[in-house]
């Protein structure tokens, strides 16, 4: 785990630095490694220093439970959330796990992944798996309010306008990214909010910082493959046989849901994952009761070459 020195903190704050991982061998998932920052005396709030590090506000509160999102305690150790687990799905072109707030991106003939944290479909508007393409890029995008979303907002007393023109004022902000799904309703863009990265916050679109979503446009062309999945767990045997899982909370259904302690559905290979001889149940349960968003090692280690030519791998 790395330690960042707190005065190197405003150094790194002079030039941004995009979440680019090495893509590791077809047979591992394992990338980047978590840091370890000490929070300075200056007033500024947990989203300021996500942003910063390129994750999400939720994976900080996952990370570092108890914070004070608003205010955390100057001098306090925070645990950076930048090691991950790929999802176990496809390297091609746009990932999105909604579980986990976060977008990966495989740029063609490039061996790396950017991860971008994210911000989806908030109770009521979830963002739905898909498989699709990018049908369309936008900039300086207008917003034309769905009835749906007029309803939601009709509700609370809130009345939309026909169209919100491109500008500072608009929510989708500068850049926009029309995915081909359904009616093509459901967009990757940006926003004019300071907050909201990293949590349920959208009427179903998939939302980025500014700075993210300008390099991710640049980057991306027309009829890249997009796939939403919603997955919040996640696991891995790496080469050196070493098994990790890591655990998001899930996304809560009803105000009354506590992603904390709502109950987590396994996939068929996740089940046999946990209930292989060859993972510490214990520490896999304790794993999923503290749902931290971060890879747990619940095996010590055993090189595949231990395992006897013809048999399956064993999960």
């Amino acid at each position: 785990m790395k330690i960042i020195p707190t005065f190197l903190f405003f150094f790194f704050c002079l030039a941004a630095r995009a979440a680019d991982y090495p893509l590791p061998a077809a047979d591992s998932r394992l990338i980047g490694e978590n840091q370890i920052y000490t929070v300075p005396d200056d007033g500024r709030s947990l989203e300021h220093i996500a942003a910063h590090f390129q994750t999400g506000l939720l994976g900080m509160l996952e990370a570092n439970p108890g914070t004070d999102p608003w205010l955390p305690k100057a001098g306090s150790q925070l645990v950076i959330p930048t090691q991950m687990l790929l999802p176990d799905t496809k390297r091609e072109g746009i990932v999105v796990n909604v579980a986990e707030l976060r977008l990966y991106y495989y740029p063609k003939g490039e061996n790396k992944v950017v991860v971008y944290p994210i911000g989806i479909g908030q109770l009521g508007a979830n963002t739905p798996a898909m498989v699709t393409r990018i049908s369309q890029k936008i900039p300086n995008p207008t917003w034309t309010p769905t009835p749906n979303i007029r309803k939601r907002y009709a509700a609370e007393g809130k009345t939309l306008p026909v169209t919100v023109p491109a500008g500072p004022n608009n929510p989708m902000g500068l850049f926009a990214l029309r995915l081909a799904y359904g009616k093509g309703h459901y967009l990757i863009h940006g926003t004019n909010a300071d907050f909201g990265i990293g949590m349920r916050v959208s009427s179903g679109c998939i939302r980025l910082r500014p700075d993210d979503i300008r390099s991710l446009f640049n980057s991306v062309p027309e009829g890249t493959r997009v796939q939403v999945i919603n997955e919040p767990v996640k696991y891995a045997i790496e080469p050196d046989g070493k098994r990790y899982i890591e655990v998001h909370q899930p996304l809560s259904h009803s105000e009354k849901d506590d992603p904390q302690t709502l109950p987590i559905t396994l996939s068929t290979k996740a089940k046999k994952f946990t209930g292989s001889k060859l993972s510490d149940k214990q520490i896999i349960a304790e794993a999923i009761e503290r749902r931290s968003g971060m890879p747990v090692l619940v095996n010590s280690g055993e090189t595949l070459a231990t395992v006897p030519e013809g048999a399956p791998e064993a999960l």
